[in-house]
């Protein structure tokens, strides 16, 4: 799913990404004087975040996928990029000040052993933050996706439907930062907006296989995926004209 091409996720959630991080920082309280890490940075929408806040030279990125890897390190010039998963951090511990992550723990297949890790290598009393969005209602573009995908295949969207997936409810986060033994716990919803230039420019990313939607996108049939299209743009009311969408993360910061 994220093995693709960098400017399809930067034209698809991407758009979303540097507005995010910066609600997600502001919250979390990053200032300047600390080091950081990105875990799973993605193309690099957080880490150019953090480098713009702290420098380059103290922020660490970590990120699995060779192209998004590779974004990352043209994003923030100077920049480490370490290429690795999340559950199994190549790091010295105690090394940063704040961990952060976007848009990732739900995809790490032990998001326990994730934090864990996050925890590991940020000293004590140090930062955890993370956000992820809030598939089920107001992260406007997915949950009309898959709205739509209910309308042309009920069954295969049943499975795939990235509302389903866990840490993407209200208060999830929170409850894995407990479990996790972080304290001072706290959590808020976080807001971003895109721009599309018709319904055309954000069907695009979806037909390149980028994250659970593009992927089951691909998986259709021509004519399904011809029906999924206008079912899109129908839900949207979406056409040649620009339009904007609103997206919803739920966030959640904690210290070691």
């Amino acid at each position: 799913m994220f093995e693709v091409q960098a400017e399809a996720y930067d034209h698809f959630v991407g758009r979303y990404s540097p507005q995010l991080a910066a609600a997600l920082c502001d919250f979390a309280g990053v200032e300047n004087g600390i080091r950081a890490l990105d875990v799973g940075a993605g193309t690099g929408a957080l880490t150019a975040e953090l480098a713009k806040r702290l420098g380059a030279a103290n922020v660490v990125a970590v990120e699995p996928s060779e192209p998004f890897a590779h974004a990352c390190r043209a994003r923030v010039p100077g920049l480490e990029v370490v290429e690795a998963g999340a559950e199994a951090l190549p790091l010295p511990n105690d090394a940063f000040d704040a961990s952060l992550s976007q848009l990732v723990l739900n995809f790490i297949p032990d998001a326990a052993a994730g934090l864990r890790e996050m925890a590991r290598v940020t000293r004590p009393g140090g930062l955890i933050a993370a956000c992820v969005w809030d598939y089920s209602g107001e992260m406007q573009m997915l949950r009309a996706f898959w709205d739509a995908a209910h309308e042309v295949s009920p069954a295969a969207a049943a499975q795939h439907d990235e509302a389903t997936m866990r840490l993407g409810r209200e208060g999830e986060l929170a409850e894995l930062w407990r479990a996790g033994g972080l304290i001072r716990i706290r959590s808020t919803p976080l807001r971003a907006r895109a721009r599309y230039a018709s319904f055309e420019d954000l069907w695009g990313p979806f037909v390149s296989g980028v994250g659970p939607a593009g992927a089951f996108t691909v998986s259709l049939g021509q004519d399904q995926r011809a029906a999924l299209h206008d079912a899109l743009a129908h839900r949207l009311d979406a056409g040649d004209e620009p339009f904007e969408l609103t997206a919803r993360a739920w966030a959640v910061a904690g210290n070691v």
